[in-house]
């Protein structure tokens, strides 16, 4: 039998160092990076015990302009190093290699001290940069190759050299960075100075035995950005000067085109790391969207590129590659591209982890130990908490019995994946389920439970989730009007003319429903309709890959209105995605109205007051999205029989549908009970 995954599992050898498969994980800043280095330490060593080739850590500065924010991390003097000596002593211990990521800011930081080549504010970031001097771009030139210098004192195999996302070196390379008429500014030659002379400068200092991994801007995805001949141009200079790996940057952070999230295609971006792979001779690495080892093999097998670069899936599933190995990519816990509790996180300055394995950055407190004393527990409801739950106390040695009224394992998971772009629900629904089968779970679908049927058990979990909120408003029984349950579960019809009430996730997610033609495959499966939808060029003949492209994007199939109460701007949830659902709702002709009072609903429509102002929306159908109560009712008659209950998600609290709490609660009464 031929080994699984044979190209994605094949060693790499860099002529001075042979990596044992072609996965990278790709560097994403967690949090940890402002604690002790015994966290990183465990949270880096058990990716490494997983399997993965090549690790790359968060962001770290090579300078105190360069740096992220206040206080945050940087490699600056030999008692920095001694500290990241704990990280790269754990890694090597578990048989893994790791790269230090060197990352300067420039002016995409959260400090007033940043810098960049020109005096240009980032439209996303508060504090405007100092332009930088010729002496101030001789020091922190030097400052990048103290910072390689002291990493490879650390024990690091090597750095990544971050020159993308719009960071300090991709600001150099672009006119919308770098506006200079000097030796590092005007013409490409000189605007690719610094980042070249970075390169050449480390690999004097480190020598030819220590990886050299630069991140390469492929696609800058905003105005004034670079064309893809000077990409191209550029990753042959690299080589040039000593790079021994080039890996895949798409978009700076200022983008306005989602390039990572869920609703983006899985590889949309290999077909670009093809491009380069053709330009040079050193190996070059995919990234973006991909999460699965079968997905990973096709994108190495077709020759799009030499290695697949991933972060957020290894949060996701440690065990990522070992499960390759092993042939059980069934048993992989995906990533689904929420970016919920890591980049969200990140983005507010707080401890990432993951939705979907709440062990993330937590490997040293939340940990999941043998028990001695089994016991008999019921869990009532199979949605992501009760499924959560049952996995976890199961692996641990309990005897679980799962019941659910559904025919089927997911709770509102099942709801959330009929929304297009949020396909990759289904993989956390598989997941569970194989891991339901595994640790022995007894799972009883189509069961309506009452407190007489868990009466012999030890403890119960009652994880039965929530109702929607009713609006307290007149006509609100009206025939036309319906909830979301009824929409995305029960798939009840709805008319060409429609009022969404409640403009949070949910109903964001009804809307992006309802605008889609349900016999058109949506662009969040087709690359191709991904790239138009969003305007960016696969020719790759427009700079930045989208300058002059008019996005093209299929016609909704009804008028929707989506209405707030409160007077700001619909942005949905979460910092790094919630902007990207509102633009795909915008591109399909959404109305999007604030500052609104609802008055009643009859046969006319659902009449409101727009700031002040009265108007009737004559709509088919008004839908409610407004909130959550617990669903509860089953709690008092089961403690009558002096029997314990542990509420956990929606049940719990009702918050938005809030799978990220659910999962993590779940996970840590299984840990303790």
């Amino acid at each position: 039998m031929s080994q699984p995954f044979q190209h994605l599992l094949q060693p790499l050898d860099l002529g001075f160092v042979t990596l044992p498969n072609r996965v990278i994980m790709g560097s994403m800043h967690t949090g940890l990076e402002e604690f002790p280095p015994e966290r990183q330490a465990a949270f880096f060593a058990r990716r490494a015990a997983g399997g993965v080739g090549l690790i790359i850590t968060g962001g770290i500065s090579p300078s105190e302009l360069g740096v992220l924010g206040p206080g945050m991390c940087a490699m600056l003097t030999e008692a920095d190093a001694k500290k990241h000596k704990v990280i790269t002593d754990a890694v090597h211990a578990a048989g893994g290699r790791i790269c230090m990521q060197v990352l300067h800011a420039g002016r995409q930081s959260y400090h007033p001290l940043n810098v960049s080549p020109s005096g240009k504010k980032s439209p996303i970031y508060p504090f405007p940069p100092q332009a930088m001097t010729e002496e101030m771009i001789l020091q922190e030139l030097e400052s990048w190759v103290n910072a390689a210098a002291l990493a490879q004192q650390a024990g690091y195999d090597g750095i990544e050299i971050m020159g993308s996302e719009g960071y300090l070196l991709n600001q150099f390379l672009t006119v919308r960075g770098n506006e200079r008429d000097d030796d590092w500014g005007g013409d490409f030659e000189r605007r690719m100075r610094f980042p070249l002379e970075v390169v050449r400068r480390i690999r004097a200092r480190v020598g030819t035995n220590f990886i050299i991994v630069y991140r390469l801007s492929m696609l800058d995805l905003v105005p004034d950005g670079q064309t893809f001949d000077e990409v191209i141009t550029l990753a042959k200079e690299l080589e040039k000067a000593g790079v021994s790996i080039i890996n895949t940057g798409i978009g700076w952070h200022e983008a306005k085109i989602p390039t990572i999230a869920t609703m983006v295609p899985r590889g949309a971006f290999a077909w670009v790391t093809r491009k380069v792979k053709e330009a040079v001779s050193i190996p070059v690495s995919a990234s973006n969207r991909i999460n699965m080892p079968s997905h990973a093999e096709d994108i190495i097998a077709r020759g799009d590129a030499d290695m697949v670069s991933m972060a957020r899936p290894m949060l996701a599933d440690p065990d990522w590659v070992n499960k390759a190995a092993a042939n059980k990519e069934e048993e992989v816990n995906t990533c689904i591209g929420c970016n919920q509790a890591c980049l969200d996180h990140t983005f507010a300055l707080r401890q990432a982890s993951c939705l979907v394995n709440p062990q993330a950055c937590y490997e040293d407190q939340l940990i999941y130990i043998k028990t001695d004393k089994p016991k008999n527990i019921a869990v009532i409801g199979a949605g992501p908490a009760g499924l959560s739950f049952a996995s976890v106390a199961a692996e641990r040695g309990h005897n679980v019995t799962l019941f659910d009224q559904d025919t089927q394992i997911g709770g509102q998971f099942n709801i959330a994946k009929q929304v297009p772009g949020k396909e990759e629900f289904n993989e956390t629904i598989r997941y569970f389920g194989v891991m339901l089968k595994k640790y022995g779970v007894n799972v009883q679908l189509g069961k309506r439970v009452g407190a007489n049927d868990v009466a012999e058990f030890d403890e119960v979990v009652l994880a039965t989730g929530i109702v929607p909120r009713q609006l307290p408003l007149e006509g609100v029984n009206h025939p036309k009007v319906m909830n979301y349950i009824d929409v995305l579960r029960d798939k009840k019809p709805v008319g060409k003319r429609v009022a969404v009430v409640g403009a949070g996730g949910i109903g964001m997610d009804t809307s992006e429903f309802l605008v889609h033609d349900p016999h058109h495959v949506p662009s969040s499966l087709d690359i191709d309709e991904y790239l138009r939808e969003w305007g960016i060029d696969k020719t790759l003949q427009a700079r930045s890959g989208i300058e002059g492209v008019e996005a093209q994007v299929s016609p909704s199939p009804r008028e929707v209105y989506l209405l707030q109460r409160k007077n700001k701007k619909i942005t949905g949830p979460g910092k790094t995605t919630g902007w990207a659902h509102r633009e795909a709702l915008l591109k399909k002709g959404v109305n999007m109205l604030t500052g609104v009072e609802y008055t009643k609903i009859d046969d006319e429509g659902l009449h409101i007051s727009v700031n002040g102002q009265p108007q009737v929306l004559a709509v088919d159908n008004v839908i409610i999205c407004a909130g959550q109560e617990p669903q509860r009712e089953l709690q008092a008659a089961i403690e009558a029989l002096g029997k314990t209950v542990h509420l956990i998600g929606g049940a719990d609290v009702a918050a938005e549908l809030d799978a990220k709490r659910a999962i993590r609660q779940g996970a840590e009464l299984a840990a303790q009970i």
